[in-house]
């Protein structure tokens, strides 16, 4: 039984961050985890800034509310569904992602939270836990499903690791070039394609 885990920013949506980032003309929200390996200092940078500039998670969610999944997403999920079970993994917040995930078809998604206070502001974020992208393929694996995965971003490369098979889509020329073991790519038919290149091989 094969399983495909997806990451959900710069694979299927855009980048929140760098929307948001976009919307409030704030240059420094469009650092991501394409940029930046550690997680823990992204977010903790993330957070003092919107205390800096009194931003508060309803400001974000008024911008997600009006982003749409990359063109072609919903159609490449509705049809990888059809082939394989499918779970979305990602460093997002759930507070962030149900009207992307209204949009996607409502996938299986595991990602984190925020604790915001009395008055809106963001005050901390919660993982789900530690390195949860990689534990979650190597839960399933040790379920006996056969794992392939995609993403884009550093904080990818351990879940992509620990998967059968891994992919980068529509990586960064950099994150490419730094790991070259996963194999590249730019389209949804061509990473379906490999996908089922990958299956058919575990068979």
């Amino acid at each position: 039984m094969q399983v495909v885990c997806l990451d959900l920013e710069g694979v299927l949506v855009p980048e929140i961050w760098i929307a948001f980032a976009e919307r409030t003309g704030i240059p420094d929200f469009r650092r991501t985890t394409r940029d930046e390996p550690d997680y823990d200092k992204l977010m903790r940078w993330r957070l003092d800034l919107l205390r800096q500039h009194r931003l508060k998670l309803a400001d974000i969610q008024e911008v997600i509310g009006g982003m749409a999944p990359l063109p072609g997403a919903r159609e490449f999920l509705d049809e990888l569904r059809s082939r394989y079970q499918l779970i979305i993994l990602s460093d997002t917040f759930y507070e962030f992602a149900d009207p992307l995930m209204s949009q996607l078809g409502r996938p299986t998604l595991f990602c984190h939270r925020l604790m915001t206070d009395a008055d809106g502001f963001v005050v901390e974020y919660r993982l789900r836990q530690p390195d949860q992208k990689r534990q979650a393929v190597n839960a399933l694996k040790a379920l006996n499903f056969r794992v392939m995965a995609a993403g884009d971003s550093y904080n990818d490369t351990a879940m992509l690791g620990a998967a059968d098979t891994g992919f980068l889509m529509h990586a960064p020329e950099h994150i490419a070039a730094e790991f070259p073991q996963f194999p590249r790519h730019e389209s949804y038919p061509s990473l379906l394609a490999a996908f089922d290149d990958a299956a058919a091989r575990m068979a």
